[in-house]
């Protein structure tokens, strides 16, 4: 059976690597500089520039797949309904422990349709949901980031010739990237949520090395108890129902996508 993976253009490259770029200089510079303040001001000087250079930023990479022909219009709707999809997924999640099945449509998605249409997708369901969930503020671009980062590291996965391969592949993907998410939502505002010099905690002016096993240590005693629920939910989806979902997004790819920029490959059942 001929499947089809999208490849990603220096263009579209160099677009993501200034986001991830801007999301890992936001995300890490308490490491190199003092962090001060109380979680709840966390970021709140920041994040409203980073959310106004984000979301056009995304409309910048869209617009830059359109106009080279990875994609038509068609490409842009099937954007557009999978993040419809994606918010319908998050509406339940606030408040619950680990049941955050949106995940698991961003991985298939960004491994069928490629990098930078799984960063888009990610960053523009969290951005889109936010209306939807009360959850608007200064977590917001790092979840779009975080969101991004997971659909774009999917499309990167290779095309394995054995499906069951393939979804024990994506399935173990899918698990560890819910963990890293849990941890860079834990990064935003770690640095300005603890006060005092325990062993999870920030401290000011201390070497990189040891502010590092702190948040290592933060990470463990305080974020597992949802990260791992929701990594399991997610894995668990991909393995229920995974085969049938990614068959339906490449039947969807052949006829959105220009062939000419489109990697053919085999697979075998």
């Amino acid at each position: 059976m001929k499947e089809y993976q999208i490849r990603m253009t220096q263009r579209s490259g160099t677009l993501l690597l200034l986001l991830s770029l801007l999301g890992a200089v936001s995300l890490l510079w308490p490491f190199l500089l003092h962090a001060a303040g109380a979680a709840p001001q966390a970021h709140h000087l920041d994040a409203p520039f980073e959310l106004m250079v984000l979301v056009p930023l995304l409309l910048v990479l869209c617009a830059s797949e359109l106009a080279r022909g990875s994609f038509d219009v068609r490409g842009i709707a099937v954007l557009g309904i999978l993040a419809a999809c994606g918010t319908a997924l998050r509406i339940p999640s606030p408040g619950v422990v680990g049941f955050e099945p949106v995940f698991f449509l961003l991985v298939l998605a960004g491994f069928v349709y490629g990098p930078s249409f799984g960063f888009a997708l990610g960053g523009l369901t969290l951005f889109v949901s936010a209306f939807f969930t009360g959850g608007i503020g200064p977590w917001l671009p790092f979840q779009m980031l975080a969101a991004g980062w997971v659909g774009l590291c999917a499309g990167l996965l290779p095309m394995l010739s054995s499906t069951k391969k393939e979804k024990w592949m994506l399935a173990a993907y899918t698990a560890v990237a819910c963990l890293l998410f849990g941890v860079v939502m834990n990064l935003w505002f770690w640095p300005f949520g603890l006060s005092g010099s325990t062993s999870i905690s920030y401290v000011p002016g201390a070497a990189v090395s040891t502010n590092i096993a702190h948040f290592v240590a933060f990470d463990l005693t305080t974020s597992l108890g949802f990260d791992i629920p929701r990594a399991l939910l997610n894995a668990g989806l991909i393995l229920c129902v995974g085969r049938p979902v990614v068959v339906a997004l490449r039947r969807g790819a052949k006829r959105v996508r220009l062939l000419p920029h489109v990697d053919q490959a085999h697979t075998t059942t």
